[in-house]
């Protein structure tokens, strides 16, 4: 009879082979891993005199081994600055990815994350009234309309996103502004609005923000070409 033993390393245990596979040289440190209650799936490693500390996301707690070593390569490689190996990248992404872990994650987020919504009147841009411009002209005025706000600051990075954790458009402020057009604000608030018609589909390790489908609805913005062409010089 053919007799198999089976050993289970301990999270600590498996992130100490995992340093060392990094620093074969170095005297392994005190290591500890703490899982976190944090808001999203952001997990981090600190390295200093006290020694390595792996501050976990509590999501992860009973996942399996094998994502926890990917984890554990992927905080490594960023601590030491060097490239994630790819097949520990992918492993991660595909299990975040998954529908359970997608929808335990975005209860996370609703329940733990605070989402500063401004309200919908600016200084120049009623995007209350906007939307449902919209909505009437694109949507049959079937949208139900999110939480609508101005972001804190007047970002040029970000002109607006749809967080759908908290079900709410943000543009960014820059937008709110006499010297903005109109049409600027309108292709900006459409482009979300169809960030909720056109949810982001998981295809395996990848994340596709923007379909097909998507950018075919986009192209029935009147004025597509000078609506992106006034973005441009607004944020240069």
């Amino acid at each position: 009879m053919l007799e198999t033993a089976i050993f289970f390393e301990s999270p600590e245990e498996m992130l100490a082979r995992v340093f060392r596979e990094f620093r074969p040289r170095t005297a392994i440190p005190e290591l500890r891993v703490k899982y976190c209650k944090f808001a999203n799936a952001n997990s981090s490693v600190r390295w200093d005199e006290a020694g390595l500390e792996f501050r976990i996301t509590d999501v992860l707690e009973g996942a399996p081994a094998a994502i926890l070593e990917s984890l554990g390569n992927i905080l490594m490689a960023k601590l030491l600055r060097r490239p994630v190996p790819r097949i520990h990248a992918e492993r991660y992404r595909r299990y975040l990815n998954r529908k359970e872990m997608r929808r335990s994650l975005q209860l996370v987020k609703q329940s733990r994350g605070r989402k500063f919504v401004s309200g919908p009147q600016g200084d120049t841009y009623d995007l209350a009234q906007i939307f449902e411009e919209l909505n009437l002209a694109y949507f049959h005025g079937w949208m139900a309309r999110p939480l609508l706000g101005w972001s804190r600051r007047p970002s040029r990075v970000m002109l607006g996103h749809y967080d759908p954790s908290h079900n709410a458009i943000i543009l960014s402020r820059l937008l709110d502004s006499v010297r903005v057009p109109k049409l600027a604000v309108e292709y900006v608030m459409f482009h979300e609005m169809l960030h909720l018609q056109f949810p982001v589909e998981h295809r395996g390790a990848r994340r596709c923000v923007h379909t097909r489908e998507f950018k075919d609805a986009e192209r029935q913005f009147p004025m597509l070409k000078e609506a992106r062409q006034l973005l441009k010089s607004i944020c240069h």
